[in-house]
């Protein structure tokens, strides 16, 4: 019997990625929870260093065709898809060769951090939201995961608050190693502030670094859970602060793993946390 939706959103999926602690648990978390009975989709970036011959990635041409406006310019929308072998388990991926061509994840091969983050995550968050839309799918969690994910909790409470695709939606964060030094020349306040967000939320943002910007996905979401053990204690604290409900870091060589994730998302659904924000 189906128990519920799951969206699956993250950063990075092996095989797809390097295999780290994070790709490894969204590329076997949402297949354990399908197997369990729950309906799921899963999206993630189509990074320029992903073959897609190899990994047999084709355009999903009915959700394709879309145009998603950044800095006042329509940037073209391209929806791929793959299955993982043996797994039954398809992911799709957002696409935009001016945001993701590059081989790295949030940074290039130098290690120096991309210029746009902050607008190729705005694209990811609208891309992903629309898509949600045309494939007339309703999550009844949407667990998202790496900081290029973060602004979905904002616009899923803030823009799209009474679509009924997002409404009634439980949103978890997930959290992971990815700290980087943004680059705050971007100009954030003004993309957010032509999608409406409220100038009250906006003020709240100060300078966008990677702390203020965890917080902000933070404050948005109704539980946070740890992708793996975070070196970043000013991150920690962050969560202990605002005390949601949390899942703490759980190792998927645990035999029951993947039951750890499934009573969270029970209890989330079923509001046995308290609210104490």
């Amino acid at each position: 019997m189906e128990k519920y939706k799951v969206l699956y959103i993250s950063q990075e999926i092996t095989p797809y990625c390097e295999e780290t602690t994070s790709s490894l648990l969204w590329r076997h978390l949402p297949q354990k929870i399908q197997e369990n009975g729950s309906q799921i989709r899963t999206f993630m970036p189509r990074y320029g260093i992903i073959n897609e011959r190899r990994n047999q990635l084709h355009e999903v041409i009915r959700l394709s065709g879309m145009n998603i406006i950044i800095n006042d310019t329509d940037n073209p929308l391209i929806i791929k898809v793959a299955s993982i072998p043996l797994a039954r388990m398809q992911v799709y991926f957002i696409d935009n060769e001016d945001y993701f061509d590059g081989k790295g994840i949030l940074a290039d091969e130098n290690g120096n951090p991309y210029p746009d983050n902050l607008e190729r995550a705005l694209f990811f968050t609208k891309g992903i939201l629309e898509t949600i839309k045309k494939l007339r799918w309703t999550p009844d969690i949407i667990h998202c995961s790496g900081w290029i994910t973060h602004l979905l909790p904002l616009y899923i409470r803030q823009v799209y608050n009474d679509d009924p695709y997002f409404a009634n939606s439980k949103i978890i964060y997930g959290l992971q190693n990815d700290y980087f030094d943004i680059n705050t020349e971007n100009d954030m306040i003004h993309e957010l502030s032509s999608d409406k967000i409220p100038d009250s939320i906006l003020k709240t943002i100060g300078t966008p670094n990677y702390l203020n910007t965890t917080k902000l996905a933070l404050n948005f979401s109704d539980a946070v859970s740890f992708s793996e053990q975070l070196d970043n204690k000013d991150v920690v604290k962050l969560v202990d602060d605002l005390k949601l409900p949390k899942l703490d870091y759980v190792d998927i060589e645990e035999e029951d793993y993947a039951k750890a994730y499934d009573e969270f998302y029970e209890k989330i659904l079923a509001e046995e946390f308290s609210n104490a924000n």
